[in-house]
């Protein structure tokens, strides 16, 4: 037993985070397979959500190593993002708790369609960065690390995506470079939501470190191969997590 729970479990969990975690290393978006994966295993809703930041926190650590080591990752513009995808995210979290989250998903309806449209006018993510007035730049990925950071907190699925597509086609970054700092800005809001989550109780350790195993792998792979092939793979990948995305926030509505 591990958690309370049969081996098989954790094993099932595991595999499910895995191809969670490599999709997420690439595009973003990988809670949308590993939420569900923990709730099949019968993890009751708030462990789910707590086990699965903990798997998630600490394979993006190995992700993020992989861009960091790789130097596809712009320094400069790390700290700050950081920062206030941690201050986005406990201010997301805070407003979960008083907050129906319906009226969130209403809204994502609405955005889904016109992000999937405005990518799909997009022949390619960029593979070279494009000049910017630096000033632009921070001012766009800045509000991006404390909006959506707010979103991760509250609601979360998707954030690594939307996160990508604003540092690709507004603050013209190209996709490696803004797939690492895409990374270091999931790890930070992570890295909050477990902490608040593991004093809350609403984490079961023995399930989420083995989850987490598989996690690393996964992330480590995809990040490895983010970097060699760049824009090719991802932008398909955003489209089926994007399409993921929608078909979850429609059932989780009807139902």
């Amino acid at each position: 037993m591990i958690s309370g729970y049969p081996w098989w479990i954790a094993l099932f969990v595991g595999l499910g985070v895995f191809v969670a975690s490599f999709v997420d290393a690439i595009a973003g978006g990988g809670g949308i397979i590993s939420v569900p994966v923990y709730l099949l295993a019968g993890l009751p809703t708030h462990l789910a959500l707590g086990t699965n930041k903990l798997s998630a926190c600490l394979g993006t650590t190995a992700s993020t190593y992989r861009y960091v080591k790789n130097k596809c990752v712009d320094m400069k513009i790390a700290p700050p993002t950081i920062l206030l995808a941690l201050v986005g995210s406990y201010i997301g979290t805070s407003l979960q708790i008083r907050v129906d989250e319906k009226y969130l998903k209403y809204m994502l309806l609405i955005v889904l369609p016109i992000v999937a449209v405005f990518l799909a006018k997009k022949r390619t993510l960029r593979e070279e960065s494009e000049p910017i007035e630096e000033r632009k730049k921070y001012l766009i990925v800045l509000i991006a690390s404390l909006v959506i950071g707010t979103y991760d907190g509250f609601y979360g699925p998707g954030t690594g995506t939307f996160l990508l597509l604003v540092f690709c086609n507004l603050a013209k970054m190209d996709v490696r470079t803004a797939s690492g700092n895409v990374k270091l800005i999931n790890l930070a809001s992570n890295v909050g939501a477990v902490v608040t989550s593991a004093l809350s109780g609403k984490v079961l350790f023995g399930i989420g470190l083995i989850a987490a195993a598989f996690s690393i792998v996964g992330h480590y792979l995809g990040a490895g191969v983010t970097i060699k092939n760049g824009a090719r793979l991802v932008r398909p990948i955003i489209f089926v997590v994007l399409t993921l995305l929608c078909i979850k926030v429609i059932g989780e509505l009807v139902i």
